[in-house]
């Protein structure tokens, strides 16, 4: 697919590269509307689901009715705090090495990837427990 430059996009990719919270659709027009005035969230909206289909981010859907979406596309799973809501990356665990590969092995279908989430608190939360 080819695909024109577009400097709206290259501004929604790299506030994404600044992020590790997994900002929603608005979260990145409110702030990428900061240097375009003139952007749509519609148009926030689109690039994202491009940039999704291009394989440059991830969109997560983690129940809670809104599109979260990291630019971590390397292999690894997301921990959802109980208590606060955030949406934090876990490191890649090599236990889970293969795990399409195990599971297809076992079921009759075709496994085609997967999404591993993880409920908890998150650090921060932690730290304010004690």
């Amino acid at each position: 697919m080819i695909v024109k430059k577009s400097k709206q996009r290259d501004a929604i990719y790299n506030f994404l590269k600044t992020r590790v919270d997994h900002p929603t659709a608005e979260v990145v027009y409110l702030n990428v509307k900061q240097e375009f005035p003139k952007l749509s969230l519609g148009t926030v909206y689109r690039n994202l689901m491009l940039l999704t289909e291009l394989g440059q981010i991830q969109r997560l859907q983690i129940g809670d009715g809104s599109d979260h979406f990291d630019a971590n596309v390397k292999q690894h799973s997301h921990l959802i705090c109980s208590k606060c809501g955030c949406v934090c990356d876990l490191p890649y665990c090599e236990e889970l090495n293969n795990l399409d590969e195990k599971m297809d092995n076992i079921f009759q279908g075709k496994i085609q990837g997967h999404s591993l989430v993880f409920y908890g608190l998150c650090e921060e939360c932690c730290k304010n427990n004690q």
